[in-house]
């Protein structure tokens, strides 16, 4: 038993003695405060039946009616600061995913506006010049296709941001060829080959597709920055228990053990991946080494996106 381990049974066995023999209000805050102090130290409830069912056996408390029912108000006491700290973690939870639906739900609509608002625009611009062809001096057609070029530049690149806001190939024919899609376009972007493969067994609900699609766009832009990687993969496989994305590289690799500095791009790109794990109740594992690439490799329950499925429907 380490020494913290020592104090906190030491401190746990004083407040409980104290309990038991005054049993009133103040000896119950005390319980609680015991509690917290426990709950900063990193125990879990666990950790604290164990510590409790120590300190019973040696106190020997709980013998008759009064003193196991103040044993019973002690041990509540002490629990009540973990229970505050896990509503308190499925509160935040709850207005994290509350706050990435909303998100979401931005980015489409400011998706959908970017493609027909600079679409309608585009097509004026592209009748507007065609209007003027008839009318330019000799060796003017060079320049305006010169121009008519630049435009279908800007045309692709609004057709790029738009579909990495919100790809409507994601809603309209799911999450393998949105990320076909994704792939073949960072590919372009980095000048690194990405292979896609893999099945998702049918339709996954929304949310499921739209987190993976967020994960495998975060993790292909760190790798196109960071990795000064030569190849990169993804893929995606279902069982009856999971489903099990993997998104790789041949780069630099890194050491997921070593801290990172604080604002690092890489820190922050791993954070946002688990951060959308969370709500799927997904997990995220990490190997690399570095000289030896990197995989991610991203779990999530299948029973986790049933619920989200009937409660879509429902």
């Amino acid at each position: 038993m380490t020494r913290e381990q020592s104090a906190l049974e030491a401190g746990c066995s004083e407040a409980l003695r104290l309990h038991l023999a005054r049993g009133d209000e103040a000896s119950l805050h005390g319980a609680y405060e015991f509690g917290r102090s426990a709950l900063a130290e990193g125990l879990g409830v666990l950790d604290m039946a164990q510590l409790f069912w120590r300190v019973l056996r040696r106190e020997r408390a709980g013998a008759g009616p009064e003193s196991a029912q103040r044993t019973e108000e002690f041990l509540l006491e002490c629990l009540s600061a973990f229970e505050m700290a896990h509503r308190g973690a499925r509160e935040a939870n709850a207005a994290l995913r509350l706050m990435d639906e909303r998100r979401e739900e931005h980015m489409d609509r400011i998706a959908r506006e970017l493609h027909d608002q600079a679409g309608q625009l585009l097509a004026s611009v592209y009748l507007s010049l065609d209007s003027v062809r008839p009318h330019l001096a000799a060796g003017g057609d060079v320049k305006l296709e010169r121009v008519i070029g630049l435009l279908n530049q800007v045309e692709d690149e609004v057709r790029r941001v738009a579909h990495e806001l919100r790809p409507v190939i994601l809603d309209d024919l799911g999450l393998m060829p949105a990320l076909r899609f994704l792939g073949e376009g960072m590919s372009q972007r980095a000048t690194i080959p990405i292979r896609v493969a893999g099945t998702t067994a049918g339709r996954l609900p929304p949310r499921v597709e739209t987190g993976i699609y967020r994960i495998a766009q975060e993790a292909l832009s760190n790798i196109a920055r960071h990795a000064n990687a030569t190849r990169a993969w993804i893929e995606v496989e279902r069982d009856v228990e999971e489903l099990r994305c993997r998104i790789c590289d041949d780069g630099q690799g890194f050491d997921p053990a070593a801290p990172t500095r604080s604002g690092a791009p890489r820190g922050l790109g791993l954070d946002s991946i688990r951060e959308r794990l969370a709500p799927l109740g997904g997990a995220l594992e990490i190997h690399s080494r570095p000289g030896a690439g990197t995989e991610l490799l991203i779990r999530v329950p299948i029973e986790v996106t049933h619920v989200h499925t009937a409660a879509a429907r429902g």
